[in-house]
């Protein structure tokens, strides 16, 4: 079963926005449609890992006080390939992205990297990079089970959670049946944070 195709200039711009996204994944090499190896074993499929991949955004959002409104962003999926030749394997991966729409402001930034760093590590995942710039930091884990993690800020000061699954058997993944705490915006990805918060908007450093 797959979802059903949208036609119209939203979509079309949904669609360019994940296939970019696909890409750029593929290029850098984040472990989302890279090489299998040739011997790799597993008996969940993709659905299934995009599944997981949700519950994990959930339970990071879970630890995060107080809440923050969020919205699905545009995932992508992709086949996994091996060799030079990048013959197929029969597997693939799939990634699932948050988009905060609070308004985080610049001196609690730091605090909300803060909050979902300490949750990761709770959980038993690897923190494996730490980007600390001041415009756009990012913080990389991954899961016992292979799944990458980041939180980033964007150019606007916009959060965003990503999981991506590692290789699985190959199925259709159809879009997550998690439900967003806030309306569905309009125009194309990503939109700008619009929901203030009396904490995490404050223009004040977390006291």
């Amino acid at each position: 079963m797959t979802t059903p195709r949208r036609t119209g200039p939203a979509a079309r711009t949904l669609r360019a926005a994940v296939s970019l996204l696909v890409l750029a994944l593929l290029a850098a090499g984040c472990g989302f449609g890279g090489d299998a190896p040739a011997d790799r074993k597993t008996s969940m499929n993709m659905q299934q890992g995009a599944e997981r991949a949700d519950a994990i955004l959930q339970e990071t959002l879970a630890a995060v006080r107080p809440e923050l409104k969020w919205n699905h962003g545009p995932g992508g999926s992709a086949g996994c390939t091996k060799g030079v030749a990048g013959a197929a394997t029969g597997t693939g991966a799939s990634d699932r992205i948050i988009s905060i729409m609070t308004v985080v402001s610049e001196e609690r930034r730091g605090a909300l990297l803060g909050v979902i760093e300490r949750a990761w590590k709770d959980r038993g995942y690897k923190i494996t990079s730490v980007n600390e710039s001041q415009k756009a930091p990012a913080i990389h884990a991954e899961t016992q089970d292979g799944y990458a993690l980041t939180v980033k800020v964007g150019g606007q000061g916009q959060f965003f959670l990503t999981a991506a699954t590692p290789c699985l058997t190959d199925s259709d993944v159809l879009e997550p049946a998690t439900k967003p705490n806030t309306h569905v915006r309009s125009g194309p990805f990503p939109q700008r944070p619009d929901e203030r918060d009396e904490f995490w908007s404050a223009e004040t450093p977390v006291p």
